[in-house]
């Protein structure tokens, strides 16, 4: 007899995962409850720890633990959080393990004062930088890249803030949104490359910020605009004021993180100019453009393939039937019956209905298949239910490569496209009637800017900003400055 025991929804979830979400708000009297409902409008981009840090009169306080912001606060809690400032942050971990202590904002004493950092991305030159500050004796306290930022900024001899965080900005590489806040000011940060999204809202006479504008929505804020790359936003009792990172140059290539827009974000919300859910549509036309069918009905994998698959179903003609309906209401981990019941992971996360689906032929559309298992599984749940044809279209192009900038496949021989090649085999795994994936220059020119400004390196290979290779293997780490050695 089979034992029962606790599923991690990481072992049958293969759905990418972003690193987190963050929330800042200066001058408001209810500022820790403020980003509590930020976090809660957030909670997509993370769901393995939360915290927040309240400012009281120069005195920051933190509570963070791991789990979802529902779990972790309560009345009692945010109410100990008193201030007219606060930053919050939601995790999911990419760099440094799953644990309390890499758990997110980081509050740290260090020569200079009291200092929290909630950081968004992934820094690439992160191993060559912690060898070089432990070399010299620098302690870190955890295992996250954002660490770094801190010890970078207190190797710098001045006692300014803003002369501190540019030294450190300057010695980092990769993509990193940032929200800051020591005794006195709230810092908005952005990557000169615009990797992660950052955006600013005023509320009354208080300023936010956040990684998308749907926190702004659920705090009555007003969306002002996005930091642009490069930028940094000080926030304090004079005002606000932006700055550009030090040798920031206008001709920077942008890199915006096109995931973002095809599953990361929430659909109501603005990024990069655009709202969310519109470029979704539009992905979802130019897919029945490049690769038509006959069917019943076109089916969207709830929640982030919908948009597209209403793009679809306009542009095809083929109605749109919510086939597939999604429980909202699961958490990270379930009890089961039997542990190698992989196809009971996505069967409590997905139910069909039968009645709709039973001798039809019906087109999925999803927003990406990363790693292929959930998909797999879900065909053949599909044609258990009767379903008679089954064409799977995706609604961008094949992942074949790893991402160093955030997102959690590091690794090229994960990727079901990387290892499978062909389209055909592909199709073969996953046991579909055909298979069409998103162009990449059709994906590109559905977006506002130009190609170029986007990042696309995990479908094409070709990365903005270099990783180091060793041993014919990409790695996460980079030399500092291009050099050989950290310039300090």
């Amino acid at each position: 007899m089979k034992k029962s025991g606790i599923l991690e929804s990481k072992v049958f979830n293969d759905e990418p995962k972003e690193y987190c979400g963050l929330f800042g708000i200066y001058g408001h009297r209810q500022a820790s409850w403020l980003t509590y409902l930020g976090l809660y409008a957030l909670q997509h981009r993370g769901q393995e720890a939360c915290g927040i840090v309240s400012n009281n009169k120069g005195i920051l306080t933190l509570h963070k633990e791991m789990g979802l912001v529902s779990d972790v606060f309560n009345e009692a809690i945010l109410n100990k959080l008193k201030g007219n400032a606060a930053v919050g942050h939601v995790r999911y971990s990419t760099t440094g393990s799953s644990v309390l202590k890499n758990a997110q904002p980081l509050l740290i004493d260090y020569a200079k004062g009291t200092i929290c950092i909630a950081h968004n991305g992934n820094l690439i030159n992160s191993l060559s930088l912690r060898q070089f500050l432990e070399k010299n004796g620098s302690i870190f306290q955890t295992t996250t890249d954002s660490e770094l930022i801190v010890h970078l900024m207190a190797k710098e001899k001045s006692r300014g803030l803003e002369e501190s965080l540019l030294y450190a900005l300057k010695r980092i590489k990769g993509a990193y949104s940032l929200v800051i806040m020591d005794n006195d000011n709230l810092i908005g940060v952005r990557d000169p490359s615009g990797f992660r999204p950052l955006s600013l809202a005023r509320l009354g006479n208080s300023w936010c910020l956040a990684s998308e504008s749907c926190a702004f929505d659920l705090v009555g804020a007003k969306f002002i605009r996005d930091l642009e790359p490069g930028e940094i936003i000080f926030i304090n009792n004079k005002g606000i004021r932006s700055v550009k990172q030090k040798g920031t140059a206008s001709k920077t290539r942008h890199s915006f993180c096109t995931f973002e827009h095809v599953y990361f974000a929430r659909p109501d919300s603005v990024i990069f100019g655009e709202t969310v859910h519109s470029v979704r549509r539009r992905l979802g036309e130019q897919l029945a453009k490049e690769h038509p069918v006959r069917a019943d009905f076109v089916v969207p994998v709830p929640d982030s393939g919908f948009s597209a698959a209403l793009g679809y179903s306009d542009e095809s003609g083929i109605p749109l039937e919510m086939g597939i309906i999604r429980n909202h209401y699961v958490g990270r981990t379930f009890i089961q019956p039997a542990q190698d019941s992989r196809d009971l992971g996505v069967k409590v996360k997905f139910n069909l209905l039968r009645d709709v689906l039973k001798g039809k032929s019906i087109v999925v559309v999803d927003d990406s298949i990363v790693r292929g298992t959930t998909s797999k599984i879900r065909v053949r749940n599909l044609r258990q239910a009767g379903v008679k044809e089954v064409h799977l279209r995706i609604s961008c192009p094949p992942h074949r490569f790893p991402c160093f900038y955030g997102i959690d496949f590091h690794r090229s021989n994960e990727l079901i496209a990387n290892k499978y090649g062909s389209l055909d085999k592909i199709r073969q795994y996953l046991e579909v009637d055909s298979l069409g994936y998103l162009s990449l220059d059709g994906m590109l020119n559905c977006l506002k800017y130009p190609k170029e400004s986007y990042c696309a390196a995990c479908w094409s290979g070709e990365y903005p900003i270099l990783a180091e290779k060793k041993h014919g293997k990409f790695s996460l780490e980079m030399r500092c400055c291009g050099q050989g050695e950290i310039e300090l």
